[in-house]
C-alpha cells in the first residue's frame, strides 16, 4: 500500500473515532440530563399546580390514567387542572379518564380548562371536574347518542354481488351493510344506544348538579359556545387561568403558585434516560426516539381506535356510539 492510501485510510479512522467520540458525549450528557429530571421530578417537587394536557382523539390511555393518579397522590401538587381540547373518542377511554378526576377529586381540587373543543368523551371528561371553565368561543357539549353503520346492498345489487349467512341466532352480527336490518335487531340497537344515553345524561346531571330534565333539554347532541354553555349551566365560568385561580383560591389554594405541566414519560426511550434525555437525542440527532409515537402523531390518534365511540363529528352535532372500528 503506497503512503497516500495509507494516510486516507488513518483519516478516515479519525473521522470514525471522532464521530463515536462525539456520539458518547452526547449519550452522557442525555444520561445525566435523564437522569437529574428524573429525580428533580421535573419541577414537581416544589409545591405548585399541575397541569395535564388531554387533547385529540381519547382513547384507553394508561400512560395518562397514571399521570392523573401521581397527580392526585403528589403532595407538592395542591390543585390538578386538565386541558382540554378533544372531539371525544372511545366511550371506555372516556369513561376511566372520569372515574380517575373524580378519584383526584376526593384529595383535591380538579379544574377543566376547556380550550377550542370538549365535545362528546371531551365534555364526559369535562364534567369529571369540580369547576369547568371555557373560552367564550370554545365548543362544549353534544351530549346524544347516535348508532350508525353502512348499508351497501343496493350497491351490491348492481354490480351483482350477493353474500350468504348461516347464523347461529337471528340478531348475531345484526345490523349489517348487506342487508336490511329487521326490527328485531333495530330494537336490540335502539335498546342499547337509549342505555348509553341515559347513562351520559345521568353523570352529567350528577356532576353538575342539575335536574335531569334540565340536562334532558340539552342532550339533544346539540353543540354550544363556551358563553352558551355557561348560560346553560354546563361550564362555570369563561376565561383562563386568572379565573382557574381565582377558583382555587376559593379552595384555600395559594394563587401565586406555578402551574407545572406533568406530561407521561416515553416508555420506549426514558427506560434508561428519562423523557428529558430521550427529547435531548431527538433534537440532537433529528429522529423520532420512539417510532410508535411518531405514527400516532402522524395519524392523528386515530388509526387503532376501536369499540364503543363517543365522538362529536361535525355536521351531525350528536354523540356517537358506533360498535366496531372507529372513524
Amino acid at each position: 500500500m503506497t503512503d497516500p492510501d495509507i494516510l486516507a485510510d488513518r483519516r478516515r479512522i479519525r473521522r470514525k473515532l471522532s464521530f463515536w467520540r462525539f456520539m458518547t458525549i452526547v449519550i452522557a450528557i442525555a444520561l445525566v440530563a435523564g437522569l437529574f429530571m428524573r429525580f428533580q421530578g421535573s419541577g414537581r417537587s416544589g409545591s405548585h399546580i399541575a397541569r395535564i394536557d388531554i387533547s385529540g382523539v381519547i382513547t384507553d390511555d394508561q400512560p395518562l390514567l397514571d399521570l392523573i393518579a401521581d397527580a392526585s397522590e403528589s403532595e407538592a401538587a395542591k390543585a390538578l387542572v386538565v386541558s382540554i381540547s378533544s372531539p371525544g373518542g372511545t366511550t371506555y377511554g372516556g369513561e376511566r379518564i372520569h372515574k380517575a378526576l373524580v378519584e383526584a377529586g376526593k384529595s383535591k381540587p380538579v379544574v377543566a380548562d376547556i380550550h377550542t373543543l370538549a365535545a362528546s368523551a371531551g365534555y364526559m371528561i369535562a364534567a369529571s371536574t369540580d369547576h369547568i371553565v371555557a373560552g367564550e368561543s370554545s365548543i362544549v357539549g353534544s351530549i346524544g347518542v347516535i348508532f350508525q353503520y353502512a348499508q351497501a346492498q343496493d350497491l351490491l345489487d348492481k354490480i351483482g354481488v350477493r353474500l350468504e349467512e348461516i347464523k347461529s341466532s337471528p340478531l348475531k352480527a345484526e345490523p349489517s351493510p348487506f342487508h336490511e336490518a329487521s326490527e328485531e335487531a333495530k330494537a336490540m340497537i335502539r335498546s342499547m344506544v337509549l342505555d348509553s344515553y341515559d347513562w351520559f345524561v345521568d353523570l352529567v346531571a350528577e356532576r353538575r348538579e342539575m335536574d335531569r330534565t334540565e340536562v334532558l333539554e340539552l342532550a339533544d347532541g346539540s353543540i354550544f359556545t363556551g358563553r352558551q354553555a355557561l348560560k346553560n349551566g354546563l361550564v362555570d365560568a369563561l376565561g383562563g387561568e386568572a379565573e382557574i385561580r381565582a377558583y382555587l383560591k376559593s379552595r384555600d389554594v395559594d394563587d401565586t403558585l406555578e402551574f407545572v405541566d406533568w406530561k407521561p414519560a416515553d416508555d420506549t426511550a426514558s427506560l434508561f434516560l428519562g423523557a428529558g434525555a430521550a427529547s435531548l437525542i431527538q433534537r440532537l440527532i433529528g429522529m423520532p426516539a420512539s417510532l410508535a409515537t411518531e405514527i400516532d402523531r402522524l395519524s392523528g390518534g386515530k388509526l387503532f381506535l376501536d369499540g364503543l365511540v363517543s365522538v362529536w363529528q361535525v355536521g351531525e352535532q350528536s354523540e356517537s356510539f358506533e360498535l366496531g372500528r372507529g372513524k
